[in-house]
């Protein structure tokens, strides 16, 4: 497509940050050396009670800076949806970083397919400083994904862009959900709208240390009080309510077998099989 026939909307990038001051400022750095523009950098401090001020006062002029009580990533991640003035909306994890033409890549396929309401790239795996391969499992995939997407998230918040509006249609993140809550609003767009992909890493996905919320042993359990309110939500289609039927009761099973070995059988007890219930 003709560069001068290209679209150049507004980007809204934010970035939920908690007690981060040792990274944030490097992810703010990795969106202001992005190629593209124009940008808005919205940077949410969730209570922060580090250094995150400290580290972010360089960046004054250039991001705008919200600060909030601390209640969690979601709702971190809401204020900045709602303060933003963009027409695509794209975060960053604090913990990650950006290559360059990240956003270039992203605006480039939105025009070159305007039917399209979010895609997202792939992405480069640091862990404890060393690169990593993902496993097959986590391979990204591009359209209809809900399915292959109920046993684990396949979509990473930093390398993910989406129009706005988007959540007018699907609501935004649930603040209700401690961790997992990118997985439950991915399966609620991806049951109706394809996500598609982007087939070249253009973030940097580090983890490996402590306050990593994904190193939490408990996932499954917020998983599971996902897939049951997307259950009684009652807008699956017949075969995606079988199979998020059987994701569900297999997550259950295995979380109550965790449960069991850690001593805790009450809650065991709470992770039968719910089938019948549904």
């Amino acid at each position: 497509m003709n560069n001068l026939l290209q679209k150049k909307p507004l980007v809204s990038v934010i970035i939920p940050s908690f007690n981060r001051g040792w990274v944030v400022a490097e992810a703010v750095e990795s969106v202001i050396a992005q190629d593209y523009h124009p940008l808005e950098i919205i940077v949410v401090d969730d209570g922060s009670t580090d250094d995150t001020g400290e580290k972010l006062k360089p960046f004054r002029g250039k991001i705008i800076l919200l600060e909030q009580e601390n209640r969690g990533v979601s709702a971190a991640r809401n204020t900045g949806i709602k303060a933003a003035g963009g027409e695509f909306i794209a975060f960053l994890d604090s913990d990650d970083l950006w290559m360059p033409g990240k956003i270039s890549c992203q605006i480039d396929f939105f025009n070159d397919n305007p039917d399209a309401m979010i895609c997202q790239t792939e992405e480069i795996w640091i862990r404890n400083g060393k690169r990593v391969n993902p496993k097959k499992k986590h391979k990204k995939l591009s359209g209809m994904i809900f399915e292959p997407s109920l046993n684990l998230c396949l979509v990473s918040p930093s390398a993910v862009m989406m129009k706005k509006s988007l959540f007018k249609i699907k609501g935004n993140f649930d603040e209700d959900l401690p961790a997992c809550e990118d997985y439950d609003l991915w399966l609620r767009i991806s049951s109706t709208i394809p996500v598609y992909l982007i087939d070249t890493p253009m973030i940097i996905k580090r983890g490996g240390h402590r306050d990593q919320l994904s190193g939490n042993h408990s996932l499954d359990k917020f998983r599971i009080q996902s897939l049951k309110k997307l259950l009684k939500e009652n807008f699956l289609t017949e075969k995606q309510r079988i199979m998020a039927i059987k994701v569900l009761n297999e997550k259950c099973r295995i979380y109550a077998q965790g449960c069991l070995k850690r001593g805790r059988t009450g809650e065991a007890a709470q992770y039968s099989p719910t089938s019948r219930q549904l």
